[in-house]
C-alpha cells in the first residue's frame, strides 16, 4: 500500500486499495462491475454524491436507483428541478425551502400571484426539458459569508435569512444549468434521471410555518424512478381524492367548519354528531367492561398546576391562557392533571391498585393555521384519554392489557397495523434513569406479546417515552390513533403515593394512553377507511324509506315508526320527487338498505330491501328486516353493538 492509497471497505465487508482522490463512482465501478444504476453512495453513513472525492480509508455503500433511499434522492432533485422550471417562466418569483416529503416533494415560493393549473402545466413542461437535457447536479462548497452575498445580490431573501442562522464557516451550493440553489444534498448524477414525476396540487403555506410571517405557494409533487410506479401512484391519489373526508363530510353532511366561528373548530350536524355518540358510546362500554371508572375534568385548570407538571416549560405554546379574578389558568391540552387529583383525593393502598381513570376529556390546543387539515388537525377536539396508575409490578400487565385493548377494538373496524417506539426528546422532564426504565418497560411488552416494532429516537411526549399504533387504513396509509406512554416523572412531581404491603408509602407508575384518539381524527380516518359507507352499526342512517307516489306515504310512515321502537335508525323521504331521483340520492348517502314501497308492498304489509351494493331482499315483514338489521350489527362490530345499543 503507497503513501497515497486509501483503503476502502465494501458493503461485503471486503477491502480493497484505491489511490487518494478516487471518486465515489471510480470506486463503485470497480467494486460492483455491470452495475450501472448507483445514483449516490452511503460514505462512512453518510450519503453523498457519486462525483464525492474520497481522500482517506472509508467505507462505502451504493445506493442503487430504485431503492427507498433512492427515491428520496431523485425526489430532493426533482423539487430542485422545479424550482429551476419556475424560475425560467416566473424569473421575478423568489425560491424558499424545497425538501422531499413522504410520497414526494414540494417548493414554496413567493410570487405575485397564486400559481395556477395552467401554470403547473408549464412548469411541468419546462422540468421535461430540463431533464431531456441532462445537467449534471455540480456541488461546490463556498465561505457562508459569499453565500450570504451572492443570495442578497440575486434577491432571494429567504436563502439570506437561513444562512444568517447557520453557524458552519462553510455551506454547499448545487448547480445545474443556470440555477443555483442552497443544498447539503445529495442528488441524482444528472437531470435526465427524472422521467417519471407529476405535480400535483397548489397549496397556501406560511414561510416557515407561522402565519405572522408571508403567505408562501407551496406547489406539491410526486417522482417515481418508471412510469408504472407513477401511474400506479396517481390512481391512487385519484381513490384517496374520492376518499377525503372533508368532500364527504360535506357531501353527507356530517360537519362543517365556519370562519364566523374559527378556523380548527369542527361544527357536527345531526348525523355526525349521531356517528360521534355511537363511537362514545361504545367506547363507555368497552372500558366499563375492562375496569375503567369514567371522571370527568374541569376545562381550566390553575396556571400553577400546568406549572407543576412541566406543561408549562415544554408546551406552553400549544396552551390557552386566561385570567379570572387575578389569577392565571390554562385551557387543559390534556387530562392528566385532573386524573392525578382524583388519585389524591385520599390515601390509597396497593390493595386499590391499579386504578385506571376514562375520560371523553374535550381539549385545545394551540395549532398553527397552516397545519390545520380538516377533522385530521384541529384547535378544539375530544380525546378518550384515560390514565392507569399502578405499581411498578403491575406495569408490565397494564401495558400489555392495553396493547390488547387497543387491538380488539381496531379489529372491528377492520384496521391492520404497525408499531412504534418513541424515546426521549430533547425537550423533556425527569431522569435518565426515569426514562430508561420506560423505555425498557414498553419494549419488553411489546416483546412478550410478540409484536414487531421500530424505534423513533426523540419523537416521545416530554414526560415519557411512548409506543404509537399507525393504522394502515383501506388504502395502506398510515394514521397516528392510538398511543401508549409509560411515565415515571409525573406521579413524582404531584407526590403520588400508595401504602404498600410494608406499611410504607411508594410511588406509583402512570401510564397515560388513547385507544381511539383524537375522536375528530378518527371519525375522519374512519370516513376515508370506509369511503363514506359505514358498516350498518354505525350508520347514522340505516334505512332510507322511499315511496313510488304520495299515495304511500302514511304505510311509509307507519312501517317507519315500527322500525324506529325497534332500535333501526330509519328516515322517510317525503319529497314530491321522482323515484329514480330519491333512489340515487339515498345511493350518494351511501345508506346501508332502501326500503322502496310501492302499492304491491302496501298490500302486502311488507317491505323489500336493497341492500347500498345493489342487492334486491325478498318482501319481508318489518320486524323480519329489524332482526336482519340487528344481526348485521352484530356480525359487522363482533357481537359489541346491536339495535338499541346506543
Amino acid at each position: 500500500m503507497q503513501s497515497n492509497d486509501i483503503e476502502i471497505t465494501l458493503s461485503d465487508g471486503g477491502k480493497k486499495i484505491f489511490p487518494r482522490g478516487a471518486t465515489v463512482r471510480e470506486i463503485l465501478a470497480a467494486t460492483a462491475p455491470g452495475k450501472n444504476g448507483w445514483i449516490a453512495a452511503k460514505l462512512d453513513g453518510n450519503a453523498v454524491d457519486l462525483t464525492k472525492t474520497v481522500e482517506g480509508n472509508a467505507s462505502i455503500e451504493g445506493i442503487a436507483a430504485g431503492s427507498n433511499e433512492a427515491l428520496v434522492i431523485l425526489r430532493h432533485s426533482a423539487a430542485h428541478i422545479m424550482a429551476q422550471a419556475v424560475k425560467s417562466i416566473f424569473p421575478e418569483a423568489r425560491v424558499a425551502i424545497g425538501p422531499a416529503i413522504e410520497n414526494g416533494f414540494y417548493y414554496d415560493f413567493d410570487v405575485a400571484r397564486p400559481f395556477t393549473e395552467d401554470d403547473l402545466g408549464r412548469i411541468e413542461a419546462k422540468m421535461k426539458e430540463i431533464a431531456a437535457g441532462k445537467l449534471p447536479f455540480e456541488r461546490s462548497e463556498v465561505d457562508r459569508k459569499d453565500a450570504i452575498r451572492y443570495f442578497s445580490e440575486t434577491g432571494e431573501k429567504y436563502k439570506v435569512e437561513l444562512l444568517e442562522e447557520f453557524t458552519d464557516p462553510t455551506v454547499s451550493y448545487y448547480k445545474q444549468g443556470d440555477f443555483t440553489d442552497l443544498c447539503r444534498g445529495p442528488h441524482i448524477p444528472h437531470t435526465g434521471y427524472l422521467k417519471a414525476f407529476k405535480l400535483t396540487h397548489v397549496a397556501g403555506a406560511y414561510w416557515r410555518g407561522d402565519e405572522r410571517n408571508a403567505m408562501l405557494q407551496r406547489i406539491y409533487g410526486t417522482a417515481f424512478f418508471d412510469v408504472e410506479a407513477l401511474e400506479k401512484y396517481l390512481d391512487f391519489l385519484e381513490e384517496a381524492q374520492k376518499r377525503d373526508h372533508r368532500k364527504l363530510g360535506r357531501e353527507l353532511d356530517l360537519f362543517s367548519f365556519s370562519d364566523e366561528i374559527g378556523a380548527g373548530m369542527v361544527i357536527y350536524h345531526p348525523k355526525g354528531a349521531l356517528i360521534r355518540h355511537i363511537l362514545e358510546s361504545f367506547e363507555k362500554r368497552e372500558h366499563l367492561r375492562r375496569g375503567y371508572h369514567i371522571v370527568v375534568g374541569p376545562t381550566l385548570l390553575k396556571t400553577e398546576l400546568w406549572k407543576r407538571s412541566g406543561h408549562f416549560d415544554n408546551y406552553r405554546e400549544n396552551m390557552y391562557f386566561s385570567e379570572i379574578d387575578g389569577q392565571s389558568y390554562g385551557i387543559k391540552p390534556m387530562n392528566c392533571l385532573s386524573h392525578m387529583i382524583i388519585y389524591k383525593s385520599k390515601i390509597r393502598s396497593y390493595r386499590d391498585l391499579p386504578l385506571r381513570f376514562f375520560e371523553l376529556g374535550t381539549v385545545h390546543r394551540h395549532e398553527k393555521s397552516g397545519v390545520l387539515h380538516g377533522l385530521m388537525r384541529v384547535r378544539q377536539f375530544t380525546q378518550d384519554d384515560a390514565h392507569l396508575i399502578c405499581t411498578p409490578d403491575q406495569l408490565n400487565d397494564e401495558i400489555k392489557g392495553i396493547i390488547d385493548f387497543v387491538l380488539d377494538v381496531m379489529g372491528i373496524f377492520g384496521f391492520s397495523y404497525e408499531m412504534e417506539i418513541s424515546t426521549r426528546p430533547e425537550k423533556s422532564i425527569g431522569s435518565d434513569e426515569d426514562w430508561d426504565r420506560a423505555t425498557k418497560a414498553l419494549i419488553k411488552a411489546l416483546e412478550e406479546k410478540g409484536i414487531p416494532f421500530h424505534v423513533c429516537e426523540g419523537d416521545g411526549a416530554f414526560y415519557g417515552p411512548k409506543i404509537d399504533v399507525k393504522l394502515l387504513d383501506a388504502l395502506d396509509r398510515r394514521w397516528q390513533c392510538a398511543t401508549i406512554q409509560c411515565d415515571f416523572t409525573m406521579p413524582e412531581r404531584f407526590d403520588l403515593t400508595y401504602i404498600g404491603p410494608d406499611g410504607g408509602r411508594h410511588r406509583p407508575v402512570m401510564l397515560h394512553r388513547v385507544i381511539l384518539g383524537s375522536m375528530e381524527r378518527f371519525l375522519g380516518v374512519l370516513i376515508e377507511h370506509y369511503a363514506g359507507a359505514f358498516p350498518v352499526w354505525l350508520a347514522p342512517v340505516q334505512a332510507e324509506i322511499v315511496t313510488v307516489t304520495d299515495a304511500q306515504l302514511e304505510f311509509a310512515q307507519q312501517v317507519a315508526r315500527e322500525l324506529q321502537e325497534r332500535g333501526v335508525r330509519v328516515e322517510v323521504d317525503l319529497r314530491s320527487e321522482k323515484l329514480g331521483y330519491k333512489i340515487r340520492d339515498a345511493q350518494k348517502q351511501k345508506i346501508p338498505y332502501m326500503l322502496v314501497i310501492g302499492d304491491k308492498e302496501v298490500t302486502a304489509g311488507a317491505i323489500a330491501p336493497r341492500r347500498r351494493d345493489g342487492t334486491q331482499l325478498s318482501l319481508m315483514a318489518p320486524q323480519k328486516f329489524a332482526d336482519l338489521v340487528q344481526k348485521e350489527c352484530l356480525e359487522s362490530s363482533k357481537g359489541r353493538v346491536g339495535l338499541g345499543t346506543i
